[in-house]
């Protein structure tokens, strides 16, 4: 095995400092293979005294803790639980091996140097490091952010070395001949001419339709996310368990990291392999995040998007898609198909945010302030490194990678640039579709990540008649699940795309679409016992009210699985089935407001979430409406 860069510098120190600190490192992996689930053993506190005298100053110390696997923190470097045992442990081997190797050479000079001496042996044990004052626990720190100054860098430069591989005209041919372009193409062109009919101004382009179908078939159709992989031999349920070593086939497709993920029935062991290669996984079409942004970007760059792939310091990967007609870089998330939503982050996930760059062929950027609204939290947790040190390292980088660009390339790049910064600095707040917490991932996943969201947060949408329906006396509503998007047949065939955007208020559900059986219907959340979802419909401000009303809604059980539809307006509730038929309320005439209300229950086992759908539909049949509000005015 060769030998680790953090090794080789540390036995460059004297035998007497390698020896004393490769003891240290030692204590700090054996403590971690042996108590693998004790916390208190995989946090090292910066300031402690026995890490800042010891290992701190030592040349090669902490980098050989960096490539055990542990990872900068704001006051601690944290061996995470994602990290890789295995490579603990090889590291480790390798520093004891060197230990063995010094303490073997050091054995005859120290018993010439014990027999040569007169002198009284000197005691062994270690003094007492005495407290550090708040002078030295600040220039421990400072050192410590000029060590991780070196990780970041590395970062850096390999996310800004990755995605040259997207330009490779072969791959790219790879990843077009996966994608149905023609037939995603046709779609932009359709809804990019409806909406040229909706807005006589509109100014958007083809290419910015032809993203929001990518995105949305990629989510769809094409990619699966991974929790835990089915077992490899009955087919049941599996847990994480670890790690495994990669296999020679494993890093020949950038797969450094195998997951175990293990059948409780059958004791099996199935490998899940975090592939890095965007080749590999357009053959795999699974995985988490990091996988989802990687084949997406390559697949932008296939369909000739002008794309970057965006990393977040706090552990999530997407994409950015440069869109001409709007002259801005549009965040795109895959794993959620979410278009423009760069506060979702920050205000739907909860996520405390640091850090977040952009990488693409030309340019790398720091466009951490797209996705906040909070910029005075965000700089006070950007500390790993000086952000004097950063701008010049990207500014670096970008000079190096720039160097055979064209002046007008250059003038191009540095132009889109201001534009992004007069942006960061415009004062931003969240739109609906950035208040939800994450949809992708299994609850306990989400959960453990902080990543479920505050529900509270929802915005309540309310339907008011425009002054076309308002002329008209009639306001006409139609849900479809397969495109969901809302159509408002009385104002013109308006479009409201996302189903949430349309609800007025919504608790523990969302839009779960099933590649498998290509259906697609609104459920619980996994893991809840109960969801509701409603509509609101207000007739007041336009000095109107409800002449007649009726309502068309689906929905279907299974098991104990149980639905409820209700109409509210004032005191006045009325039940109705969800069997695809109107039901008309005479008793709510003269009302001027409606509320259509679903209540989801019941159900079966681990499954049981999943018992009680509204709107279950085919993907094949995009044309169906799922959902319809008809109701018909008089002046109030």
């Amino acid at each position: 095995m060769n030998e680790s860069p953090g090794l080789s510098a540390l036995c460059e120190n004297s035998s007497e400092v390698f020896l004393d600190a490769s003891k240290l490192l030692l204590t700090y992996a054996d403590n971690i293979l042996r108590n693998p689930n004790e916390e208190k053993y995989r946090s090292i506190r910066i300031g402690n005294p026995t890490f800042s005298t010891r290992l701190l100053p030592i040349r090669g110390a902490v980098e050989c803790l960096f490539e055990m696997g542990f990872e900068e923190a704001e006051t601690h470097l944290v061996f995470p639980k994602t990290a890789s045992v295995e490579q603990l442990r090889r590291i480790r081997e390798s520093i004891a091996a060197k230990r063995d190797q010094r303490l073997a050479a050091g054995q005859t000079t120290s018993c010439l140097q014990a027999t040569a001496s007169q002198q009284p042996p000197r005691a062994t044990s270690d003094p007492v490091a005495p407290p550090l004052s708040a002078a030295q626990t600040a220039e421990i720190i400072t050192q410590v952010i000029c060590r991780i100054g070196f990780k970041f860098l590395k970062t850096l430069q390999a996310n800004s070395q990755h995605v040259l591989v997207y330009e490779s005209p072969a791959l790219q041919q790879k990843a077009l001949a996966c994608i149905p372009h023609q037939q995603l193409r046709v779609a932009a062109q359709d809804k990019l001419e409806q909406a040229r009919k909706a807005d006589s101004e509109c100014n958007l382009m083809e290419e910015d339709l032809l993203m929001l179908e990518l995105l949305r078939w990629f989510k769809e159709e094409f990619f699966t996310w991974v929790n835990c992989l089915p077992c490899s031999n009955c087919g049941g349920e599996t847990q994480s368990s670890g790690s495994l070593s990669p296999s020679a086939d494993d890093l020949c497709w950038d797969a450094h990291r195998v997951e175990n993920h293990h059948c409780q029935s059958c004791q099996l062991s199935t490998r899940f392999p975090r592939y890095n290669n965007s080749e590999k996984l357009l053959e795999t079409r699974k995985g988490r995040c990091g996988e989802w942004a990687n084949c997406f970007t390559l697949c932008c760059r296939a369909l000739g998007l002008e794309a970057r792939y965006i990393w977040d310091s706090t552990d999530h990967v997407w994409t950015e898609v440069y869109s001409i007609s709007q002259r801005r870089w549009l965040h795109c998330d895959p794993c959620e198909n979410v278009c423009d939503q760069p506060l979702l982050y920050e205000v739907g996930w909860a996520k405390k945010l640091s850090y977040i760059f952009a990488f693409s062929k030309d340019q790398v950027v720091d466009v951490t302030w797209r996705y906040s609204c909070k910029h005075k939290e965000v700089l006070s947790r950007r500390t790993q490194v000086q952000e004097g040190w950063l701008m010049q390292t990207v500014n670096g980088l970008n000079s190096v990678r720039q160097q055979s660009l064209s002046p007008e390339r250059r003038k191009e790049l540095q132009e889109r640039l201001l534009m992004e910064l007069v942006e960061f600095i415009s004062p931003k707040a969240p739109k609906p579709g950035e208040l939800g917490g994450r949809t992708s991932g299994s609850l306990a996943w989400r959960t453990a990540r902080g990543e479920t969201g505050d529900t509270s947060l929802a915005e309540e949408f309310v339907f008011v008649p425009t002054e076309a329906e308002k002329r008209t006396k009639v306001f006409h509503l139609r849900y479809s699940v397969t495109k969901d998007c809302y159509f408002r047949v009385s104002n013109g065939q308006e479009e409201l795309q996302g189903w949430e955007q349309g609800t007025w208020r919504r608790e523990a559900v969302f839009r779960k679409v099933e590649d498998d059986w290509q259906m697609v219907y609104i459920s619980r959340t996994e893991g809840s016992s109960s969801g509701k979802i409603s509509w609101k419909f207000d007739c007041q401000p336009v000095g109107l009210k409800i002449k007649t009303v009726s309502v068309r809604a689906s929905s279907q059980t299974f098991h104990s699985g149980s639905v409820i539809w209700r109409m509210h307006s004032g005191q006045d509730t009325i039940e109705f089935s969800g069997d695809s038929k109107m039901h008309s309320a005479p008793s709510l005439s003269g009302s001027t407001e409606l509320i259509v209300e679903a209540e989801l229950s019941g159900g079966d086992g681990l499954s049981s979430w999943q018992h009680s759908q509204l709107f279950r539909c085919s993907l094949k049949e995009p044309e169906s409406s799922s959902f319809e509000i008809l109701i018909d005015m008089v002046e109030a």
